[in-house]
């Protein structure tokens, strides 16, 4: 009798795991709720963020007192962090699951998807304003290549 249970466990186990297995192929997140507009608008929000975050820096770093030094250190961790949440959502968002090989656009969207996450990368090593701007420019290159047109947001 005990090892029927563990038999039947185990088999139960094994296929709740492939189901599971499968399920996960497809995507990361359960289908139906992507939101390509929501994705673009946090890439611009991290990287107002990480352009802001080396303003405050240069401010504070002139100001040499423990207080100011104990800020800048802050506001360079809040960089990284922002940087590298732009190079996860690129790389498990976009490349893992939106850019498809079939896609009219791929190499096209594929190349933009890289050189967003390489600025990034550039971002949290140089904390100039060009850099910054670079970084919002290889959004809006990625914006272009993946929808075919031209960008239309708010304010960042």
């Amino acid at each position: 009798m005990k090892n029927t249970i563990l038999t039947l466990s185990l088999t139960l186990a094994a296929i709740a795991s492939f189901s599971l297995q499968d399920a996960q192929a497809h995507c990361q997140v359960p289908c139906g709720i992507f939101s390509d507009q929501a994705e673009f608008e946090k890439l611009l929000e991290a990287q107002t963020t990480v352009a802001k975050a080396n303003v405050e820096m240069a401010k504070l770093i002139e100001e040499s007192t423990p207080l100011a030094a104990n800020q800048a250190t802050r506001w360079i961790m809040t960089k990284e962090d922002h940087c590298k949440k732009v190079i996860t959502s690129v790389a498990e968002y976009f490349m893992a699951q939106r850019i498809k090989p079939d896609a009219e656009n791929y190499e096209e969207a594929l190349l933009a998807a890289h050189e967003v996450m390489r600025a990034a990368m550039k971002a949290k090593q140089d904390p100039s304003d060009e850099v910054a701007e670079a970084l919002k420019t290889a959004i809006l290159d990625l914006y272009r290549a993946y929808e075919g047109k031209e960008p239309d947001f708010h304010s960042h």
